[in-house]
């Protein structure tokens, strides 16, 4: 039954097909048999999982018009608030009682009947994209049954809890990728959406100036069965859905952006994402090739010279955490700690620096409604090859590479897997849409899974797992 759609499972649910506490228990039965492994979860909450999809059946029993999730199983990143669960944020000490109610997006779950079973690892301050956490644990990446590789980040225990099947739904949030990564590394799908869309109240920060909230999972259609749910804009997931389905990619305008972020592409990567914009070619409106530019300067602005990030981050933890930098792991602390004042006019300059080219980004769809870029540029490393400090930085660069210039932007994206590179892992294809067209790329992304293929059908399962 977890292999469905979320739509054929809630529609299952209402028609007593099976009930919540079937779909629970299989859930659970999941994380079982692979949690050990796989180590997705910083705390799994089993019993409390149970009890509410027990709640979830008195309800379906008793009322046809239930909220459009009840029932279904999700995971949150341990950075969102969540009533009577503790919030440690990657890092080794408990957050202030103020960090365990439930944030804006787990309440608007909670409200459309979601169980929540538990919270997932994640990188320490969601601060870098490799997903490793010294501190607790570091997922294992379910695509290589022998090596442990990373998952990506931030949400590192993101994507693997979808795959172990324990949740069909799992909460990230995307700053320069924490989102779009793990998704391209473990063959799931993620969206960041427009800055500002939802509110980020109840997440720990890292960066208000950057900060979106949202989710991975398993197709695109669930991802918009998710966003129809949470987004006020709809409440009816089913019509959004029916209204996207209608996308046609032969009125779709699509650009590859000649960029930096290509050349530092690993070549069977390469090679799998031309295969692809190949056959998307023969179906697309068109596919032209456009200067780029704007993303290298991005990318710098972000990476390079400009320590947004960082500042935000320490002035958050001085502000809210007293004292917490000082017990910050040193892969993370270490960088936390380059971060300049709010006052500081190198920080100020960053700022106006970053509008200044946000305000630019319209020029990158003057011929196309939708960028094509790659989701990941490297292969998922082992996690011991990453222990040499220098070694992880560039690890991390790379794997920020592609989607911090979108962050940057103002933009909005999606990864959605089309492959696998010459290491067995996932490859992720980005699809980039101006800021405030979420919907129009959740369109665009649908059609484009419904040409290639989903997940499962496209790159089969992950070794070691069964067909769930």
């Amino acid at each position: 039954m977890l292999s469905r759609s979320i739509a054929d499972i809630v529609s299952a649910l209402r028609d007593g097909e099976f009930s919540a506490t079937e779909l629970m228990t299989a859930a659970l039965d999941r994380h079982a048999q692979f949690g050990e492994r796989l180590q997705a979860y910083k705390l799994f909450d089993a019993e409390g999982a149970l009890e509410s999809a027990r709640a979830a059946d008195q309800l379906l029993a008793s009322d046809n018009d239930v909220p459009p999730l009840t029932g279904i199983p999700i995971s949150v990143k341990d950075l969102y608030g969540v009533d009577g669960l503790p919030t440690f944020a990657g890092t080794r000490r408990q957050l202030p009682e103020k960090w365990s109610r439930d944030a804006w997006l787990v309440a608007r779950l909670r409200g459309a009947g979601a169980i929540t079973v538990g919270k997932t690892h994640m990188v320490e301050m969601a601060f870098g994209g490799v997903g490793i956490n010294p501190n607790w644990d570091t997922p294992w990446n379910p695509w290589d049954d022998e090596t442990h590789r990373i998952p990506g980040g931030s949400s590192s225990g993101a994507g693997v809890s979808l795959w172990e099947g324990s949740a069909l739904i799992a909460l990230g949030s995307d700053t320069g990728g924490s989102i779009r990564i793990p998704a391209a590394f473990t063959g799931t799908v993620g969206q960041r959406t427009t800055r500002g869309r939802w509110p980020t109240e109840g997440v720990v920060p890292l960066s208000h100036t950057l900060d979106t909230v949202g989710a991975l999972t398993r197709t695109v259609e669930d991802q918009i069965y998710f966003f129809g749910c949470v987004d006020p804009k709809w409440g009816d997931p089913q019509t959004l859905l029916e209204r996207l389905d209608s996308t046609e990619l032969a009125n779709v305008r699509m650009a590859v952006p000649q960029c930096g972020i290509w050349d530092d592409c690993e070549r069977d990567i390469v090679d799998r994402l031309g295969r692809v914009l190949s056959d998307l070619g023969n179906h697309t409106g068109s596919l032209v090739e456009i200067d780029g530019g704007l993303l290298d300067d991005a990318f710098e602005l972000s990476l390079g010279r400009r320590p947004i990030t960082s500042t935000e981050c320490r002035a958050f933890l001085e502000t809210e955490l007293p004292g917490w930098l000082e017990i910050l792991h040193p892969i993370v602390g270490s960088r936390v700690a380059q971060g300049l004042t709010l006052d500081d006019p190198e920080y100020l300059t960053a700022l106006e620096d970053h509008r200044t080219l946000a305000s630019q980004a319209d020029k990158l769809f003057e011929e196309a409604d939708i960028l094509v870029l790659p989701g990941n540029i490297i292969s998922p490393p082992p996690v011991a090859d990453l222990a040499d400090f220098d070694r992880y930085g560039e690890a991390n660069a790379a794997i920020l590479r592609p989607t911090y210039p979108i962050s940057a932007l103002g933009l909005t994206a999606i990864s959605i897997p089309v492959g696998i590179d010459g290491n067995g892992m996932p490859i992720g294809l980005q699809l980039v849409a101006p800021g405030g067209q979420d919907e129009e790329l959740l369109g665009v992304a649908l059609a484009v899974e419904r040409e290639l293929g989903t997940a499962s059908r496209s790159l089969g399962h992950p070794p070691g797992l069964l067909d769930h």
